[in-house]
């Protein structure tokens, strides 16, 4: 099973997001806790592509694909904005941004202990972020 969805790059946007991995994730052997830790982790990352990569420009559009393998769920997240690899993302030292009370940056910290694997490709201005979920037996 393959379901996709285009994606204006509005914040707005983003419950519709929510909505359609609700009804996407509907299907699948998922508590209620996974499904919710899922469509964090996918919110989070388009997030941070609307707002960082696009500058929330509603002409720019994401394209998420969720697939179905027979051990996992894989979302993928393409997009023509400005690369940002989350592998290569350096995580803030937690104790420090309680001191200093800043807010954001933590998203990142929160999709990768959500998620089993990120795998992160840019090719000719094409930029995509795959978030692999294993199904647990």
């Amino acid at each position: 099973m393959k379901s996709k969805l285009n994606l204006s790059c509005q914040t707005s946007a983003l419950s519709e997001l929510r909505s359609f991995l609700q009804r996407t994730l509907t299907g699948f052997q998922l508590s209620e806790i996974e499904k919710h830790q899922i469509t964090l982790a996918v919110e989070e990352v388009c997030a941070n592509l609307i707002i960082h990569s696009h500058g929330c420009n509603p002409e720019d559009e994401i394209e998420l694909e969720v697939k179905d393998l027979s051990e996992a769920l894989i979302f993928e997240i393409t997009d023509q904005g400005l690369a940002f690899n989350l592998l290569e993302y350096d995580a803030p030292d937690l104790k420090k941004v309680m001191v200093e009370k800043r807010k954001g940056g933590l998203g990142i910290i929160l999709v990768k202990k959500i998620m089993d694997k990120i795998e992160f490709e840019s090719n000719n201005g094409k930029n995509t972020c795959r978030l692999i979920k294993k199904f647990r037996s």
